[in-house]
């Protein structure tokens, strides 16, 4: 039987008619997923119906289970692949590892989420091996290997959507693979959960030394993100509160590591929330080490550099859990170098999340991230566009015409408007030339926009972006048909028309870190904090229906 296979007979998520769940991830952003439990008729297909567009999926994560979730599938025919045949909700997985939460509660089976959709779905537990851009195909091998057949096959497309996520990054360094836990799937946690009970098992044995015993109960979690704090915050709180009772002997040897190679952890977070936590840490007990890195693992030590002193030193370790970000798989570094973008480290998409340099190619979640063209480049288009006249000179009407296409297409506009504090654009008109002039030339023009593409960001690797575009994906499948004779985008500038569809637009909805000890961070829209018992409530909530 394997992994997969154990889900779909034991997974049970809330059994109601509808259920709605919101907490983070290991970006710590704010998600949603919604399934409803009242499945549509499927329709029945007449044999003179034109044959349908092939959609491929690659994966089963976030961002895919998005995109399924809010296609209309019959009007496509859809095909999904992943070596997973389950959704996991990820955000819980630091919880399940301490037993807070059970495993079974976290997952739901793929073939019950693809039933309820409109239209067909099929799914296939497979891996993705080699992407063929050339020959729209895709080549894939199951990993079920003890029952007979072919384990490989492939399939073709018409459009295909590549979610398959991204693999832990272990920075190359020694012994990582082989003697750390990763923390990026249900597997993984019920690994933890194991070892770290055999570790306390080990401990108490009669024949081991004190030292021996400390050796063991060293719990390390290296990299201080969300994902890092949090299970050692919950690891902290499942020692406190059951562990030493049911093994008081070796209850004042245990101690708990968090190795981070910045200055600080959650440095993604407002600085008061990172402070918060390091002394929250403090005062439980947690050492935090910030400003080392490992430079090597074995199965009985781990070796961390001291980056201001360069001090090398070696500590024994019972259990490392290794949360230092992600890397690409080697299915999608192959599908980059096949079509030219050897150079980055993920997927490169247009604003639409079409793989740049291929057409019917999607991607979307964890494996890549959207280039913004920037305003600079398409200046003089935009100025001439504006310019009906040929006059040389925009008038503030000119000016405004063009802005709400400005604003569609190149989002660090509004971002930069925001930043400056400029109301709407009579001001940033005013605030450009310092008089009363009407009319401004391309040089004007220029410099009023030429310190936007500074507010140019990347998006982070998180549920919450995984799960947007997918949905917004999704939306654009539906509506292909109509936005074909009505375009639904902004303006093309260097161009006749409009684009098909408005561009992906992220929502930041806020992101939240539990601290363990009922207390948790939280830093939400509108430069909002909050820390503290309160917020572990608002934590709490986020789970309610």
């Amino acid at each position: 039987m394997t992994v997969g296979s154990f889900f779909i007979r034991t997974s049970r998520v809330l059994n109601s008619s509808n259920f709605l769940l919101l907490c983070t991830l290991s970006g710590g952003g704010v998600v949603a997923y919604s399934e409803s439990q009242s499945g549509a008729e499927r329709p029945s297909i007449e044999a003179n119906e034109p044959a349908k567009k092939k959609v491929v999926v690659l994966g089963t994560g976030w961002a895919a289970t998005s995109f399924l979730k809010d296609l209309d599938a019959s009007l496509y025919d859809v095909q999904v692949v992943s070596p997973r045949n389950y959704f996991a909700f990820t955000p819980l997985l630091p919880s399940v590892t301490c037993g807070t939460v059970e495993a079974r509660s976290i997952v739901e089976p793929v073939r019950n989420i693809i039933k309820k959709r409109k239209g067909e779905v099929n799914f296939w537990e497979a891996e993705c091996v080699k992407i063929d851009y050339s020959n729209k195909k895709v080549f894939c091998r199951s990993n079920i290997d003890n029952l007979v057949g072919s384990n490989e096959f492939s399939l073709d497309y018409d459009f295909l959507v590549v979610a398959v996520g991204a693999q832990v990054n272990t920075f190359n360094t020694p012994g990582v693979k082989e003697n750390c836990h990763f923390l990026k799937d249900v597997e993984d946690a019920q690994k933890i959960r194991l070892s770290v009970i055999d570790c306390f098992e080990k401990a108490v044995l009669p024949s081991l030394s004190d030292d021996e015993r400390r050796s063991n109960l060293h719990f390390v979690v290296v990299g201080g993100g969300p994902t890092g704090v949090e299970f050692a915050a919950e690891l902290h709180d499942y020692v406190q509160e059951d562990l030493i009772k049911l093994y008081p002997t070796v209850k004042d040897k245990v101690k708990i590591t968090l190795i981070q190679s910045g200055d600080h952890i959650l440095n993604m977070f407002d600085e008061r929330i990172s402070s918060f936590a390091e002394q929250k840490f403090t005062r439980d007990g947690v050492e935090v080490q910030t400003g080392c890195r490992v430079v090597a693992v074995n199965d009985k030590d781990i070796t961390v550099k001291v980056k201001s002193t360069g001090d090398v030193c070696s500590v024994p370790h019972g259990l490392i859990v290794w949360s230092t970000g992600i890397s690409t798989l080697p299915v999608i570094r192959d599908f980059m170098e096949e079509i030219g973008q050897t150079k980055r480290h993920v997927l490169a998409t247009n604003e639409w999340l079409r793989v740049n340099g291929c057409e019917d190619v999607y991607a979307i979640g964890d494996c890549s991230s959207i280039t913004q063209r920037k305003i600079m480049d398409d200046i003089t288009a935009i100025f001439e566009a504006a310019d009906k006249n040929n006059s040389g000179t925009l008038t503030i009407e000119e000016f405004q015409e063009v802005m709400d296409d400005i604003i569609l297409r190149y989002p660090q506009v509004e971002q930069y408007l925001k930043q400056k504090h400029l109301r709407d654009f009579t001001t940033l008109w005013k605030d450009l030339q310092g008089n009363e002039s009407k009319e401004i030339d391309i040089q004007a023009f220029k410099l009023a926009l030429s310190h936007a593409d500074s507010q140019v960001k990347s998006l982070p690797a998180t549920a919450q972006v995984a799960a947007q575009q997918g949905a917004y994906l999704a939306r654009c499948f539906n509506r292909r048909d109509h936005t074909e004779e009505n375009p639904e985008g902004p303006r093309r500038f260097s161009g006749s028309g409009r684009h098909r569809f408005l561009p992906f637009r992220y929502r930041h909805l806020g992101q939240f870190a539990p601290l363990g000890g009922e207390q948790a961070a939280a830093e939400l829209p509108g430069d909002w904090v909050s820390m503290g018992h309160s917020t572990q409530w608002l934590w709490y909530s986020v789970y309610a229906r």
